[in-house]
């Protein structure tokens, strides 16, 4: 069984990247956003395996969403994409509830181990 994947991300070509590493995996993406309010929109709609959450995006950041997608589902499985250097926004993320996290530039074997390792965190 494929897990389905939500990736938000304000950058197009980061999603691309994302969907480049994940697709050849056996991932399937179910759905992209663009800002924080379309990934809560759009988990509603698609109700993902999993998440993957910029820190810093429009409308509404990273970590906003993040609670928000927790309120609907509790046990909603995201990890959060950030740059180097974001620490404390990665920080603040996890203890709102993200369940890891992936730095940019990304190394095809950490995005990959990363979104393995918050699969099977248990439900």
């Amino acid at each position: 069984m494929s897990l389905r994947v939500l990736i938000a991300d304000d950058a197009r070509f980061m999603r691309q990247l994302i969907r480049d590493i994940i697709e050849p995996e056996g991932y399937e993406v179910c759905g992209e956003a663009e800002d924080g309010r379309a990934v809560v929109e759009a988990y509603k709609e698609h109700n993902p395996d999993l998440v993957t959450m910029d820190v810093v995006m429009p409308k509404c950041s990273g970590i906003d969403a993040v609670k928000e997608i927790l309120k609907i589902n509790p046990t909603a499985k995201i990890a959060m994409v950030s740059a180097l250097g974001q620490e404390q926004l990665v920080t603040e993320a996890l203890q709102a509830g993200a369940a890891d996290y992936i730095v940019k530039p990304f190394k095809p074997d950490a995005v990959l181990a990363t979104l393995r390792k918050v699969a099977e965190k248990s439900e």
